[in-house]
């Protein structure tokens, strides 16, 4: 603020040195003098200015008419991690290396946003940019090779504004259903990351989250909404699940083979129905912006909100399956596509809160909550892993730090923090502990009696703010379940610091 000040004084010395340095001339001698003119107001610095962040501010904005309706606008971040894991058991590092841990580093994300509105019923929008590159994975080859990511387009969009109460798009876009998480911004998370249950089908049907398709968005009253249809992109298996052979158990040899069905429910390689969904928030106090489909994970005080929602995620025949009473003899395995399946609808619901509200304004502090339930049905003992910027070699989807992502069954997620009040670490740097749990059954993890094995995952760590979003360290320490046998899972531990700075 003092140097604020200084800065006003000196400019307004400089004009008044400049002022009086110039050459007068005197005007002729048949015009009168003209009076001296007005002084000019001298406007006095504001008392104060405003020290809350806005997450996810207006970006580098640079605008195209004198009011600032006509504008582009640019957003960027990186997350870079510094990471301490102990692998699940049978991890490679590379190539015929095992490896129980290791300290690597990883690109989580590095993101561009291009935005122009030139009218006020129009946007246009592209969002690119990489995720989860490590020295092993995340690059041309994505599960064997670190080099050379795809630098690929996350969202392009269109979108008209039809009344206040209504919003059409299309392109590629991220106007998810589901849940609050489902649509959650990445720059401003309260925990280190999303717990990704979130994004079921991510990468599967969908690319990174994203679909092609349509959508309908609005505010009616407090009622925040939002409606798309997508295609469902082509999963692209090319390995043993590709095939109704590939969904079952073959024993025997020539032509007394036979291939019995798991009763294991895989994502459908012809699958082509659209995908539904939808997502429905009633906001009791605050209302949210709803300009981008990015919801924010904690807003440091700057808001009053709680809001509770719900959502749906549809998807006719998106899975495929073969029951223990399906044999196929030695002349069907020899023509898999003569082998009988079972289709199953992708038919995902869940019900979310959040609140997040300043404690005391004068401290700075506030208080962060958000927990939500998912109900996934996605065919007969489906159970997908995934792990993210995966710091094991190989394709082995239990490799490295992957944990049970999705399947069918229920998951219970909630995450709480705190912003501890100003000064607490100094004038420049604010602290927000937080903690994380999520339990998730899938009836697909059993063990060898038949019992389920629930998922626990417990997170735990703090964000240090040096300005909002916009420059952050947070350590996160996660006690991660190692699936690599069911009737064995142990907890490993696993503590990253991620370095985040967003323009």
């Amino acid at each position: 603020m003092r140097n604020v000040r200084y800065a006003l004084a000196l400019t307004a010395l400089v004009a008044a040195t400049g002022a009086t340095a110039q050459v007068t001339v005197p005007p002729p001698p048949d015009r009168p003098v003209p009076p001296p003119a007005e002084p000019t107001p001298v406007v006095a610095a504001p008392a104060t200015i405003p020290t809350e962040t806005v997450p996810y501010g207006q970006g580098m904005k640079v605008n195209l008419s004198p009011d600032g309706t006509k504008y582009l606008r640019f957003i960027t971040w990186h997350q870079i991690w510094t990471r301490y894991t102990e692998n699940n058991t049978g991890t490679l590092r590379a190539p015929n290396k095992p490896q129980a841990d290791q300290l690597d580093f990883a690109i989580r994300r590095s993101r561009l946003i291009v935005l122009s509105q030139l009218n006020p019923r129009f946007l246009v929008y592209t969002h690119i940019g990489i995720n989860n590159q490590t020295a092993v994975s995340g690059g041309l080859a994505p599960t064997t090779d670190g080099k050379k990511p795809q630098l690929f387009v996350h969202e392009a969009v269109v979108e008209y504004k039809v009344n206040k109460y209504l919003n059409l798009g299309a392109g590629m876009h991220y106007q998810n259903g589901l849940s609050r998480m489902t649509r959650s911004s990445t720059i401003n998370f309260l925990t280190l990351d999303a717990p990704l249950t979130n994004w079921p089908t991510i990468e599967a049907i969908d690319q990174f989250v994203r679909g092609i398709g349509v959508y309908g968005k609005g505010r009616i009253g407090k009622l925040d909404y939002v409606l798309s249809v997508n295609e469902s992109m082509l999963t692209n298996q090319t390995g043993a699940l590709s095939t109704p052979l590939g969904l079952g158990v073959t024993s025997g040899t020539g032509t007394a083979a036979i291939n019995t069905g798991t009763n294991t429910a895989q994502y459908n390689p012809q699958g082509t129905h659209h995908i539904y969904q939808g997502y429905f928030s009633w906001e009791f106090l605050d209302q949210e912006a709803n300009l981008l489909p990015f919801n924010v994970g904690t807003y440091l005080g700057a808001k009053r909100v709680f809001n509770i929602g719900a959502g749906f995620f549809y998807n006719h025949n998106g899975m495929v399956s073969r029951g223990t009473d399906n044999v196929a003899t030695a002349a069907q395995i020899a023509t898999p596509t003569t082998i009988a399946t079972t289709k199953h609808d992708i038919a995902l619901f869940s019900a979310d809160v959040f609140f997040d509200t300043p404690i005391n304004k004068d401290a700075g502090t506030a208080l962060t909550v958000y927990g939500v339930y998912y109900n996934y049905n996605m065919g007969p003992n489906h159970v997908r892993f995934i792990g993210a910027a995966n710091p094991g070699w190989g394709t082995d989807a239990r490799r490295g730090n992957a944990v049970p992502h999705s399947g069918t069954g229920n998951v219970g997620y909630v995450q709480a923090g705190y912003l501890l009040p100003k000064n607490l670490l100094g004038p420049k740097l604010r602290l927000q502990p937080y903690a994380a749990h999520l339990l998730a059954g899938y009836e697909g993890l059993r063990r060898s009696n038949g019992e389920q094995k629930n998922v626990n995952i417990f997170d735990a760590g703090a964000n240090f703010y040096i300005d909002g979003h916009n420059a952050k360290f947070t350590l996160n320490y996660r006690a991660r379940p190692d699936f690599t046998n069911v009737n064995d899972v142990k907890y490993r531990p696993e503590i990253t610091l991620q370095t985040q700075v967003a323009l």
